[in-house]
């Protein structure tokens, strides 16, 4: 029988077909882009801002000058951190041409395009050299990498000694109270929405079953820690339905 901790994010995909997760994924978020903004606020009721905020001021605290947002899709939050650190570059990086397209709008229309860049590219080799950034974050994107392990290994890469990963991501919660509302809403209500909003069938189907098989808590700070960072923890947010992760790449 296979039970929540047989999964792994590698197993569940967009489209269930041979071809590689990362495609599929460059393809269901092409397919979504018009549409995302508003399914975050309208699944999240809204609460996305505040978490993104909280992830913000833990950067803003470490007072970075480069920063890189993995998995930016249409750019809230590089946009959120480029308005909160002062003098910071935010750079960025994406798979999906579709959603860097609408964060390339926003950018301008936020007057931020001296400072936000928007770049497509694999975030299973991210093409900046070692140790390029002060600051990695990451917000509801690696339950999409095609191995997160990977994932991992490449943004302590690209960090500096003493640099700092913060990643946000929606999680499992674990009460047995607010699991069964919760199992209702993401497993009846999202993918009914997001069928009459985005058109894509399987897009908001695929996302409850790929956070059932993200790994949480201690199992997920023990992937950063295996990638080689430091002082690993987790904040849970909202009764336990997303999480702040983060971890410190050492200096020696």
């Amino acid at each position: 029988m296979t039970t929540p901790d047989d999964l792994t994010p590698e197993k569940i995909t967009p489209y269930g077909t041979d071809s590689p997760k990362g495609e599929q994924v460059e393809e269901m978020f092409d397919n979504i882009a018009p549409a995302y903004d508003f399914m975050n606020r309208a699944m999240t009721l809204g609460i996305d801002r505040g978490w993104r905020k909280k992830v913000v001021k833990g950067v803003a605290g470490q007072h970075p000058s480069a920063i890189l947002d993995v998995a930016t899709g249409t750019g809230d939050l590089a946009i959120q951190l480029a308005r909160a650190v002062t003098g910071a570059t935010v750079t960025g990086i994406d798979l999906s041409e579709g959603m860097l397209s609408v964060g390339r709008r926003k950018v301008r229309e936020a007057g931020l395009d001296n400072r936000v860049s928007l770049i497509q590219g694999d975030c299973l080799s991210l093409p900046f050299p070692d140790n390029s950034f002060d600051i990695v974050t990451v917000a509801f994107g690696v339950r999409n990498f095609e191995h997160l392990d990977k994932g991992y290994r490449e943004m302590t890469r690209v960090l500096k000694p003493g640099g700092m990963l913060f990643v946000l991501e929606l999680t499992t919660p674990t009460s047995p109270l607010v699991k069964p509302f919760y199992k209702l809403y993401t497993r009846g209500v999202i993918p009914l929405l997001g069928r009459l909003v985005s058109h894509d069938t399987r897009a908001y189907s695929y996302l409850p079953e790929s956070i059932a098989a993200m790994p949480r808590g201690r199992r997920m700070t023990a992937m950063m820690e295996s990638a080689g960072m430091t002082g690993c923890g987790f904040r849970p947010l909202t009764l336990g339905v997303s999480a702040i992760y983060y971890g410190l790449k050492p200096k020696h």
